[in-house]
């Protein structure tokens, strides 16, 4: 039996504050009518990526966005059609960039909160599950989390985009305190005004995403103050 490969796409973006997940309900068989991880088959001539940054372009519209490579995952009953391979990635989109757009094999698309998914075809919740572990580990010791945000934000725009991924609240002083000492925000002579608060003062990403912190020296985020 030949083995077939495809590509499944997960997309993250945070929307009011909240992480979420773009999902597409299937109009084709199998799972037909069944909300999945955009996604489909390698073509004949297209590397992993080209057929990755295709679906995640017919999906979102956008493709000048933050993509990696996930795991592969392969169990032999994943997919009633056959022994099917998939190579899964993950994307990460500002909400001011994604406009979701059901592709030629999808009745719809949607985002949906990473807290309150619907039944999953495929094996697509464990895709979801080993994806949040992924990007909340990244999150740690990269600067991946400025992706989800626009060029200029405030500092608590950018506490709560922490927040939204990793479930839990931070203490706001600590979190700017890490923040200062990463060096990696240039503050700008700008403000912003939120709700009924005073303006907040706009900052900038000044570095390229790499690491920021060596694995052995890694530094968690608290939920509360040093003592």
């Amino acid at each position: 039996m030949p083995i077939r490969v495809t590509v499944d796409i997960v997309i993250f973006t945070i929307r009011s504050s909240r992480l979420h997940v773009l999902l597409v309900r299937r109009g084709l068989a199998p799972f037909k009518g069944q909300w999945a991880i955009p996604g489909g088959f390698v073509r004949e001539g297209e590397t992993l990526e080209q057929a990755a940054l295709r679906e995640l372009r017919e999906e979102t519209g956008v493709d000048e966005v933050y993509l990696e490579q996930l795991y592969s995952f392969g169990d032999p009953g994943r997919d009633p059609r056959g022994r099917v391979v998939t190579i899964a990635y993950f994307a990460l989109i500002s909400s001011d960039r994604a406009v979701p757009v059901a592709g030629t094999d999808a009745a719809e698309a949607g985002w949906f909160p990473m807290q309150s998914l619907p039944p999953l075809a495929f094996d697509h919740r464990r895709i979801l599950d080993y994806s949040l572990e992924r990007l909340r580990n990244k999150l740690e010791y990269t600067t991946v989390g400025f992706q989800f945000l626009p060029r200029k934000f405030t500092l608590t725009e950018l506490q709560r985009v922490y927040e939204a991924i990793l479930g839990r609240p931070l203490e706001k002083r600590n979190f700017r305190r890490k923040m200062a000492l990463l060096r990696i925000l240039r503050p700008l002579r700008e403000w912003r005004r939120e709700g009924v608060h005073r303006p907040a003062r706009l900052h900038q990403f000044v570095a390229e995403l790499r690491p920021i912190l060596p694995r052995r020296r890694r530094q968690r985020f608290d939920a509360t103050p040093p003592r």
